[in-house]
């Protein structure tokens, strides 16, 4: 099969084939690591775990923290 002719899926498959074979297999598995990109939308989640709120509210939210680091 040409390789411009492979389905995604037939393409990640020949790939992680290729990795082990010249990276061996802690090789393939380091390279993977970095590589991978996650899943979600880290944009949409992240309004819903912090909301909206103003410099003010983060300014005491930080100071009730972390009241002997700033000085509270």
């Amino acid at each position: 099969m040409n390789d411009s002719t492979l389905t995604l899926e037939q393409l990640r498959v020949r790939g992680i084939q290729v990795l082990g074979e010249q990276l061996g297999i802690v090789g393939m598995v380091r390279f993977l690591q970095q590589t991978e990109t996650g899943w979600g939308n880290y944009t949409e989640e992240r309004h819903q775990w912090l909301g909206d709120p103003n410099i003010k509210t983060l300014a005491q939210d930080i100071q009730t923290h972390y009241p002997k680091k700033l000085g509270g």
